[in-house]
Formats: C-alpha cells, sequence, structure tokens
C-alpha cells in the first residue's frame, strides 16, 4: 500500500498494533534489545549559536522564537502551551549551538540536559516519544554523541547509550506500524542514522538505505516534491537527509546513489517554491521557516536552477527579480492532507528581497480553534466567489479529486489557472491569468468569469499585502501606491471592480502576528466579467 492510503480496517489494526507494543507489559519485548554501543557521530551543518548556550545556562530558552525562562529549573519541567516550542525542546535540535563549545562547563550543561530528560521522559509516553519527535532526537543525540560522552562517568554513559537504543528500537518497531506517512519516514531516518553510527560489524547500512529509499519513492511526486505538497515538511525532511547522505557516502553502497539522487530532486523542489525573498510560500501548512537552517539546507544540494516551470501543482514564475508562485489548488492525496489549504488560484510575489504579496499562513498552534479560518481562501491572495473556497479541505467528498489544468507559457512568462469547484453552486468558475513583464518589474493579472449555467454571487480578488507594506490613495487617481519597507514603491491599478482596503494578518510561529493590509476587488457574477489588474515597479 503506497503512501498514506491505507484502508480504513488496516488502519484501525495498525494503530491497535501501536497500542499493544507500547503498553508497559510489551514493551520490555523490544527495550530489550537496547543494548547497542553507538559511536561516532553524524555530520551537523545547521549553524551554531554560541549566544544560545549562554541564554539557556542562564534559564533562558529562545526556541521556535518563543522566549521562556525557567528561573533555573529544568526546561523539561516547565508547563508550557506553545507547541512549536516544546516540539523544538524535545527534539533536542538546539543541541547544535553547543557543538563548538571548549569550556568544560557547558559541555556539562548540554550532558546535564540529556540526562534529565532522560530521567523525566525516558520511559515511553505518546506525546514526548511520536515518531517525529523521536526520529529527530535521536539524530540529534548521534550528531553530538562525543559532546554527551565525553567526561561522562561510566554509568552516565551507559544511561545516555542506553535510552538511545531504547528510542531507536521504539522506531524500529513502531516504523511498520504508522499511519501517517511522515511519521513513517522520520522513523525510516532515524533508524538509518542509528546504523550509520553502530559498529561495522553490526551495521546493516544497505538494509536502511533501501527501506529509506522505498518510503521517500512512496512519498514523493515524480519531481521531488512531498506529497503534502508543504514546503515547511520538505524542509524539515532535507534537514535530515542532507545530514544522513553525507555520513552514508563513507559507505559503498548500491542504494546510495538512486537516494542520492531523489534527495537532489527534493532541493530543487524545495528551491522551486522559494521566493526571491528567501521565503518558502505559504501554502499548505507551510508558514515561516528558520531562515538560517533553510539557507544551510540549500548550500548541501545541487546548483538551483532558477527558472519557470510546473512543479507538484505549483506554477513558477521567474523573470529579472521576480518571483511569481501560484498554487493550482491540487490537493493532496488521502493520507497527505492533514495540513491542506484552500489555496486555488493563490499566489505570492516577491521582488528581489521584499515579499511584496503573500498569504495570511497557518494558524498559531497555541490557537487551535482558528485552524480552519486560516486554512479558507479567503485567507490567500486569491479570487473567490461569496468568500467560499472552491473546495473546502475538512468537507471534502471522498474520491479521486479532480487535477487542476495549470498552464505555463514560457514565452509569455505567463500563467494559466482555472478554478475547479464553483460551477455546481455558482453556475461559473474562474480562470486567472499572471503574467510577469519587463523583466518582473510588472505584474499583470486577469480574472475572468466563465460561465457554466446562470452566474450568481460576488467575485472578490484578494491581496494580502506584506508586512511593513504602507497603502497611500493618490487624490483623484484611480490606484494605490504601495511603500516597501526598503523604500521601493510599486503602483497598483485595476479596472473592472471597485476596490476596499481592509485588515489583515501575516502569521509566523517565529515571530507571531504581523498586522498587515489586504485590499479587495469586487463585482458581480455575470457571464464574461473580467477584473484586470497591474502592479508595477515605480522608477526614480
Amino acid at each position: 500500500m503506497s503512501g498514506g492510503s491505507f484502508s480504513r480496517p488496516r488502519r484501525f489494526g495498525m494503530r491497535l498494533a501501536d497500542s499493544l507494543v507500547t503498553m508497559p507489559v510489551t514493551r520490555w519485548t523490544w527495550q530489550a534489545l537496547a543494548e547497542q554501543r553507538y559511536k561516532g557521530q553524524l555530520p551537523d551543518f545547521r549553524p551554531a549559536d554560541s549566544d544560545a548556550v549562554r541564554e539557556m545556562m542562564s534559564g533562558r530558552y529562545l526556541l521556535a522564537s518563543k522566549l521562556i525562562e525557567t528561573g533555573g529549573t529544568s526546561p523539561f519541567s516547565v508547563d508550557v502551551d506553545f507547541p512549536d516550542w516544546w516540539n523544538n525542546l524535545q527534539s533536542f535540535s538546539w543541541l547544535r549551538h553547543f557543538r563548538e563549545v571548549r569550556d568544560p562547563g557547558e559541555k556539562l550543561f548540554a550532558r546535564t540536559l540529556v540526562l534529565d530528560w532522560i530521567g523525566r521522559e525516558g520511559k515511553f509516553d505518546s506525546e514526548s516519544w511520536s515518531l517525529p519527535l523521536t526520529g529527530q532526537r535521536v539524530l540529534n543525540w548521534l550528531r553530538h554523541l562525543p559532546l554527551l560522552l565525553g567526561g561522562a562517568t561510566a554509568d552516565q554513559a551507559k544511561t545516555i547509550q542506553r535510552n538511545l537504543g531504547i528510542q531507536v528500537q521504539s522506531l524500529k518497531v513502531r516504523g511498520r506500524l504508522a499511519t501517517d506517512p511522515v511519521e513513517r519516514l522520520f522513523a525510516a531516518m532515524g533508524t538509518l542514522g542509528a546504523e550509520l553510527c553502530e559498529p561495522e560489524d553490526t551495521a546493516n547500512v544497505e538494509m536502511r538505505l533501501k527501506l529509506l529509499d522505498a518510503v521517500l519513492e512512496e512519498q514523493l511526486d515524480g519531481e521531488g516534491l512531498h506529497k503534502s505538497r508543504n514546503p515547511r515538511i520538505q524542509l524539515s525532511l532535507l534537514t535530515e537527509l542532507a545530514s544522513l547522505r553525507q555520513a552514508a557516502n563513507r559507505h559503498g553502497s548500491p542504494t546510495l546513489a538512486a537516494l542520492s539522487n531523489r534527495i537532489d530532486r527534493m532541493h530543487e523542489a524545495l528551491d522551486a517554491v522559494t521566493l526571491s525573498s528567501g521565503e518558502p510560500v505559504y501554502f499548505n501548512g507551510c508558514g515561516q521557516v528558520p531562515h538560517d537552517v533553510l539557507v544551510a539546507v540549500q548550500s548541501t544540494g545541487p546548483t538551483p536552477t532558477r527558472r519557470s516551470r510546473i512543479l507538484g501543482g505549483y506554477g513558477i514564475l521567474r523573470s529579472g527579480r521576480a518571483v511569481a508562485i501560484a498554487d493550482s489548488g491540487l490537493r493532496p492525496p488521502p493520507g497527505f492532507d492533514a495540513e491542506a489549504h484552500a489555496g486555488a488560484l493563490a499566489f505570492e510575489f516577491s521582488y528581489g528581497s521584499e515579499l511584496i504579496l503573500g498569504s495570511c499562513g497557518p494558524a498559531p498552534t497555541d490557537m487551535a480553534e482558528t485552524r480552519d479560518l486560516f486554512r479558507q481562501a479567503i485567507a490567500h491572495s486569491s479570487p473567490t466567489i461569496n468568500d467560499e473556497d472552491s473546495w473546502a479541505p475538512t468537507k471534502r467528498k471522498r474520491g479521486a479529486a479532480p487535477v487542476p489544468d495549470l498552464e505555463l507559457v514560457p514565452s509569455e512568462h505567463m500563467l494559466i489557472l482555472p478554478s475547479i469547484g464553483y460551477a455546481d453552486r455558482f453556475g461559473a468558475e474562474i480562470e486567472r491569468r499572471l503574467t510577469l513583464l519587463g523583466e518582473g518589474t510588472t505584474l499583470v493579472g486577469q480574472d475572468r468569469v466563465i460561465a457554466t449555467g446562470t452566474p450568481q454571487g460576488q467575485l472578490s480578488i484578494r491581496f494580502h499585502l506584506a508586512p511593513g507594506i504602507s497603502v497611500h490613495a493618490p487624490v483623484g487617481e484611480g490606484m494605490r501606491r504601495l511603500t516597501l519597507p526598503n523604500g521601493e514603491v510599486w503602483s497598483f491599478l485595476w479596472e473592472g471592480a471597485s476596490l476596499r482596503q481592509d485588515d489583515s494578518v501575516r502569521q509566523s510561529s517565529y515571530l507571531g502576528f504581523h498586522r498587515t493590509i489586504q485590499l479587495v476587488l469586487e463585482a458581480d457574477l455575470a457571464p464574461g466579467v473580467e477584473v484586470g489588474w497591474i502592479l508595477t515597479r515605480e522608477h526614480g
């Protein structure tokens, strides 16, 4: 069974089996196999920050851009309501900041935190031992094993090695029972990392490489994009895969060449859905990602090929210093759609280092009640009818979803995107055309109503401006002037609709809410109605 498409009875059976193997009475069967002694370390290419070490030692933990002060107590004893911060803490990704420390006290502090976690969380817990967290934690401990074991007493070293072995065994046992595709991937990556750090006489790297390659093949489309269509997931997977590939290069594996080629395609896909501002597009659950990690990951891949293309249901236009990336609305397959957003016909636009138009982003993880609101089409720079989605991620009908007919005209730097899903309700569909002109200094849009019956309703076209952009309405002119944070000025002109200005937000899991502005064009539906708009850079 490929990807995430398990039948309902099979999913139930696998979840039941997982609950059975994690019961206290049965956990000993896999915990008893944990007497492995790992050696060496996995490479870590992510940047380290010595200031972060000093902050943690003073009880200040800045994780996922949320600062929690523990008052000198263990961070694992603090009750917090910020899931991103907690996940970052539990994954131990912050161990990289200790990579270059030389002070014995700082090394001791890192080891103390690991031993403290073992004392508090070392026994199986469904939350802190989830497969993604356990996979990341195993890989991060293996990356810094010499740091953790150097200077440790014999008992401390044994405690760390044994708990590490138990976590690896949990990945091996539970990974086979995971119904979530991303969980299966993290289990496969964690077990490969452990195999790469086993003594040569016990390691079976080739088997683990084959298993990981098979899981990846199931979960990537033909161009290397994860089937969730979520750039954040793409980045989190590449963060681990780039490290594993470097470590596996020491082994003469026939599978590694195929796996390495697959990882290169993943890099190219991530580069394709990244704007010139350095941000991946906010589609299908992707919000702001740590920029330093993104840059570090991209540096491990092939040289980016900056070109216009269609990839994984996204249309990418590149011209000069401009990038426009549009979402066809392609639905992720069942099992990959947990974070799907209704982004059909939505786009984001950047010029140079500045984001100009974007989306509101995913809901804050500590505001679960707003999740569906942020998933709607109105939270994107897209056209809608009566402010409704062309399809609802949370209320889809079962069965195969229609595939949007996205078209790229490279010679004209133009994308053509039709909507699918409005016809039955409103007697019309929408066709959007986006064209870059003048080396990207002008973006032309046309949103046209295509009657399939008797159109009725209102066409609304939203443009969510990036944080820091101010809007001015010159007296007597049918235009708006947008001033970017870097001082550049862009003119926004339109015809065939009325314009209103409203509030908006850009949600970042790292920086919180940014209050922003949205421009909304509105027109009544009728056969042949067409709204044209232009965004052009002013010179001088």
